[in-house]
């Protein structure tokens, strides 16, 4: 890098805090923070939904899955989640969506305590918050690693760098902040992205290279499944990513949350499936062309990209091509944080004091505020542990840790907010969510150090979610703890319309009889003064 780079560097830098800045007056209480007051337009909101999606790890451990295998980085990865996102736009979205504008909670896991009870609300909030913060802590690691890699400082000092910066806009602003950072940082990585495929596709002849390059590249780089990477891989992945990326790890949810009304949070999610299938494409090929530019010096290849991203551009397009990498972190990173003080300062702070239930909105604004800092402050600690024998490497992290570690978490969360699984309680939720977390222990650890080669990366990461899964059905079959209050509170969330649902009761779930006494006049006729339609 020369001055010319880190001049668009900390110009970058500049703007994000001025945007937090400027986002600061239009926050004024816990649900301006949290939730954008539920006035985000669609677009907006799809676009954060899709920015906050991935960071620099698709620049560093995805580059080395594609310079290693190809295609089927794009196939096993953004695929699905493009895929689990569209499914995710009609089941989730507006149930997303409802809680905030039908139950006004800020939080997505405040619903859980009248859905369940307050053990499983305490069981997700905290093995969730204890999970971002090393999930978090491995996309500082990745950006940090980047940066090293143009400008030789230490690891250590790049985590401090990039931390401190998200801290101070997503702070100041909260969900504004992220959500106006977030369509900057996606302009920036438009601009970014085609200047660095059309450098690839210069130096390998052309516009026409994006056909004729494949037989130059080694063997099975156009299959769309390789090593590890299998089609039960795949299907895995996809089961996953449905609940992760439709609000199973909390920040996506704010983004449907934040929308006015459930159909707006449907077109949020549409538009973000969209990216997820078209965009990732312009970033992966140059990857998948890295063989035949450079040749990657660590083991896993994640330094494929930065190294030929120093070969390929002149300065000033570098530079923006490393705010393309920061961009994508910063908007990740700050998306968890805002959601981690959403559930700590609504969910967890008020159990653990008195205070806290009665803070003022000045006093609930400042304790988000604090969390948020406190957050960033804990995952970038872990930050600088990411490639400790503990975590290996940081796609370990990402892949294995967060894909096997959110099933458990995400089970009990999204299938309580569908009346299908009405019956099943809170015994179902702990019972999943406790048994999942085994599974993960066990298949990660004890069983993959007895078997000869290890147990496959598939089962490592959809077993605890299947667990969770089956036990979480079965359990709400063979012991319903379905009430008529639980089946107010899901009618309300899966009524139709963008009213208030205050009219919508249990009846509205076709339940039986054992809710109708308290939704029937004297006449025996149902008093439903809201909408349930729409």
């Amino acid at each position: 890098m020369n001055s010319l780079d880190w001049t668009v560097l900390i110009a970058y830098f500049g703007v994000m805090i001025a945007i937090g800045l400027w986002s600061h007056k239009r926050v004024d209480n816990v649900s301006d923070f949290f939730t954008a007051g539920g006035r985000m337009p669609w677009w907006l909101s799809g676009i954060s939904h899709h920015m906050s999606g991935y960071s620099a790890v698709m620049f560093t451990g995805y580059a080395g899955i594609a310079y290693t295998f190809g295609v089927t980085s794009f196939v096993t990865w953004s695929l699905p989640i493009a895929i689990g996102i569209g499914i995710g736009s009609k089941l989730f979205a507006p149930r997303l969506n409802r809680l905030r504008s039908r139950l006004h909670v800020a939080s997505p896991l405040e619903y859980l305590k009248n859905r369940y009870d307050l053990r499983t609300q305490q069981a997700l909030a905290w093995s969730g918050l204890l999970l971002k913060i090393v999930d978090v802590g491995a996309k500082w690691a990745a950006i940090a690693t980047l940066l090293s890699v143009f400008t030789g400082i230490s690891l250590n000092q790049g985590i401090l760098i990039t931390g401190v910066i998200t801290g101070i806009y997503c702070t100041i602003g909260g969900l504004w902040a992220d959500a106006l950072t977030e369509l900057g940082q996606f302009i920036i990585q438009l601009f970014a992205g085609i200047a660095m495929l059309v450098a690839v596709m210069g130096e390998l002849g052309g516009f026409s290279a994006l056909w004729t390059v494949w037989d130059k590249l080694p063997d099975g780089h156009a299959s769309p499944t390789a090593g590890p990477y299998t089609v039960t891989f795949l299907l895995a992945f996809l089961f996953i990513k449905t609940f992760e990326y439709n609000g199973g790890m909390w920040n996506q949810a704010q983004r449907y949350m934040a929308t006015a009304n459930a159909r707006e949070a449907t077109r949020s999610a549409r538009l973000s499936a969209v990216l997820w299938l078209v965009w990732p494409l312009v970033l992966f090929f140059p990857m998948w062309c890295a063989p035949l530019l450079v040749t990657a010096e660590k083991p896993d290849a994640s330094d494929a990209y930065a190294l030929m991203t120093e070969q390929l551009l002149p300065h000033g397009l570098l530079g923006l091509v490393i705010v393309g990498f920061f961009s994508h972190t910063m908007a990740m990173c700050s998306s968890d944080a805002n959601a981690i003080a959403a559930v700590f300062t609504r969910d967890i702070a008020p159990t653990l004091s008195k205070a806290a239930r009665t803070w003022s909105a000045r006093a609930g604004l400042l304790a988000a505020r604090l969390s948020t800092i406190t957050f960033l402050a804990l995952s970038m600690a872990v930050a600088t542990q990411v490639n400790s024998p503990t975590f290996k490497d940081i796609i370990t992290v990402v892949i294995k840790w967060v894909a096997g570690l959110m099933g458990p978490i995400a089970i009990p969360f999204m299938l309580g907010m569908l009346k299908t699984f009405r019956r099943s309680g809170p015994t179902a939720a702990l019972t999943s969510w406790s048994m999942g977390l085994l599974a993960f222990w066990l298949v990660n650890y004890p069983i993959n150090w007895n078997v000869s080669g290890g147990v496959p990366l598939q089962y490592q990461v959809s077993v605890p979610l299947a667990v969770s899964l089956v036990l979480y059905i079965v359990i709400g079959f063979l012991k319903p703890e379905d009430t008529p209050a639980r089946d107010v509170l899901l009618a309300r969330i899966n009524g139709q319309g963008d009213g208030d649902g205050s009219g919508l009761t249990a009846e509205s779930l076709k339940v039986p009889a054992q809710g109708t006494q308290a939704t029937r006049g004297k006449h025996g006729k149902r008093e439903d003064s809201g909408s349930s339609g729409g």
